[in-house]
């Protein structure tokens, strides 16, 4: 694996690139898709240099499941939705577009969705459900 250290979720790890960040602890980072397909989309990213799940050692992972488990209660409890899509991309050729490890988190029914990466949302709207999101956690 060649690692690419300017990827838009590395340059955020490295604080190049702002977002609006719902929760992070010493191996991960959770924030607001700024695309979003639902209202509450979150992408949750470790901080381990992997590009897929296949480059990320299992004891590195278990940590990215927990912050995932986390903060799909907090999106369960703090919308008020049911159910939430959870989605994982390997490579470019199953859509990944950010060559870094990530889930999203999408409190909606698969049906739903809008498209992956198909408009940029109201940052004031990502912002405000980042922040009560965040206080849930």
């Amino acid at each position: 694996m060649s690692y690419d250290e300017n990827n838009i979720f590395a340059k955020i790890l490295r604080g190049d690139i702002p977002s609006f960040k719902v929760y992070e602890d010493d191996y991960t980072l959770a924030f607001m898709d700024i695309m979003p397909q639902a209202d509450g989309h979150t992408l949750v990213i470790p901080k381990f240099k992997a590009e897929t799940l296949l480059d990320i050692p299992a004891d590195e992972l278990i940590h990215t499941m927990t912050t995932v488990q986390k903060v799909m209660s907090a999106l369960k409890s703090t919308l008020g939705v049911e159910g939430v899509v959870l989605m994982q991309l390997n490579g470019e050729a199953a859509g990944q577009t950010v060559p870094h490890l990530h889930f999203h988190l999408i409190p909606e029914h698969l049906r739903k969705l809008k498209g992956h990466g198909a408009e940029q949302g109201d940052m004031e709207k990502i912002k405000a459900l980042a922040q009560k999101i965040s206080a849930a956690l």
